[in-house]
């Protein structure tokens, strides 16, 4: 089965069974399958093990990760920069193949697809250097060949893709997609890009010529309206860089969204290489910039929010940001983002804000004392990026204080990650039945089975002895 093209307007994906319609039988003695996706992404490369039932259809919920090995170094777009760390990736990642193969019986590890599905990282770097991410993708694909897995597939997927598995993931696991019930949006905030996806009721969906961003996806008999839609570099590491650049002014710099008492120096090749920054005049890649923290959540808001072109909307009710068609949000959403503060899933925008300004008012040696586990590189920008989350949501996506109450911040659901990569195994495996309805028999198949061969004895014998019974009375 091919990749969805979800970039295509208003193409009508059908995720079926190739077995018979409506239905995904396993005839095998085995009792447990299992599937392996490589999630490629911007900033780290995460390997997960699925597992479901071979001898049950596909019920909704039936597929589950077993486990998931996050490979350590960057992504693999990072390959090819620093023969060290190159090293050091690889072999991380073959022992992380390792631990995954390890949870599957050698006799079955032959009939085990493989799946690699690249994102923003890689999105980039083929607009950066196409030549570098071919040679990439085609290290990948020969070191995946090699294994002894049936390998299906690498490449890279583009971000309205992204979003469409993602609300596939989040809805599947929910058991939304078993019956005609209402489904929940997915948000998707990654390292490279940030992804929305959520379901437009056919009423509600424009007429020709039909904006961009709507796919029409059939899944377990049902039509579903899905808007999903990619904004490349404002993923929470290339959005930090448009914030620096636009600090850059001179070789030490002041920056609202560091701590007071926080201090930093990057290369200006850090900031201004890659495709989502405009390289100054006089670009110098080995320049050295010193950015020292301020602690100011006002001005850190209104630094964030210069990165989005807000007025391109305006009056528009069906807009969102830099001039991008969205139909108002509605309904619930599930947000696939870490959390930065101890928040529970769900809570007020006002405690949200609150908790931003105090965090972003915390000198640096405190939070450092408040968090001593966690590593600087990450704790430096949670003032940044729950700056970021509010003004995309708030400012971008258009959630008000009430609209904002049906969301939920949560990456897990009974123990799978809300993540991309299901929905795309699933998919390309051709695990989702499409064309009819699923029948849930209340019963046991062997029941069944049973039941039916006795009904159909009974009726051969019933018919049996009605014609004996002509034949006798016309003699």
């Amino acid at each position: 089965m091919s990749e969805l093209r979800a970039t295509k307007q208003m193409e009508k994906h059908r995720i079926s069974s190739e077995v018979y319609p409506g239905t995904w039988y396993v005839c095998s003695s085995l009792s447990v399958q299992y599937g392996i996706v490589l999630d490629a992404g911007s900033s780290r490369t995460t390997i997960y093990l699925y597992q479901w039932p071979a001898e049950k259809e596909n019920n909704t919920g039936v597929v589950n990760e077993t486990m998931k090995c996050r490979v350590e170094g960057p992504g693999i777009s990072s390959l090819g920069q620093n023969p060290a760390q190159d090293e050091a990736s690889w072999s991380s990642m073959k022992m992380c193949m390792a631990e995954i193969m390890d949870k599957i019986p050698s006799s079955q590890q032959n009939t085990t697809p493989l799946f690699l599905g690249a994102t923003a990282g890689m999105r980039l770097l083929r607009q950066k250097n196409n030549t570098a991410s071919d040679k990439i993708l085609q290290d990948m694909r020969e070191y995946l060949q090699r294994l002894p897995l049936s390998f299906q597939n690498a490449s890279i997927i583009s971000g309205e893709e992204e979003g469409l598995y993602g609300w596939i993931t989040a809805n599947y696991l929910k058991g939304n997609l078993i019956e005609v019930a209402e489904t929940v949006g997915s948000l998707d905030l990654g390292g490279a890009s940030t992804q929305i996806a959520f379901s437009v009721p056919s009423e509600e969906v424009p007429g020709d010529p039909r904006p961009d961003g709507f796919v029409e996806v059939w899944l377990y008999g049902y039509e579903y309206n899905v808007y999903t839609h990619s904004f490349t570099c404002y993923g929470k590491d290339e959005a930090e860089k448009k914030v620096l650049a636009s600090l850059v002014q001179v070789c030490s710099v002041e920056n609202p969204c560091y701590l007071q008492g926080y201090s930093i120096t990057l290369s200006a090749e850090y900031i201004f290489g890659t495709p989502c920054n405009e390289k100054p005049k006089n670009y110098n890649p080995k320049q050295e910039i010193t950015f020292v923290g301020t602690g100011d959540p006002v001005l850190c808001r209104a630094t964030v929010r210069t990165m989005f072109d807000l007025t391109s909307c305006q009056g528009l009710s069906n807009c969102s940001f830099n001039g991008v068609y969205q139909p108002p949000v509605s309904g619930s959403f599930m947000v696939w983002f870490i959390h930065m503060f101890q928040l529970n899933t769900s809570f007020s925008l006002d405690t949200f804000n609150s908790t931003i300004w105090s965090h972003c008012s915390t000198p640096w040696q405190k939070l450092k004392e408040m968090y001593p586990k966690k590593n600087e590189k990450y704790l430096r920008t949670y003032c940044y990026s729950s700056n970021l989350v509010y003004t995309l949501l708030v400012d971008g996506y258009g959630f008000s204080p009430q609209t904002w109450n049906n969301i939920r911040f949560q990456n897990r659901i009974n123990n799978n990650s809300i993540a991309w990569p299901l929905g795309y195994m699933l998919t390309l495996s051709n695990k989702i039945p499409a064309q009819a309805k699923l029948l849930q028999l209340p019963m046991d198949n062997s029941v069944f089975a049973g039941l039916l061969f006795m009904f159909s004895a009974l009726a051969i014998l019933s018919v049996m002895f009605l014609i004996i019974s002509v034949v006798r009375a016309c003699y």
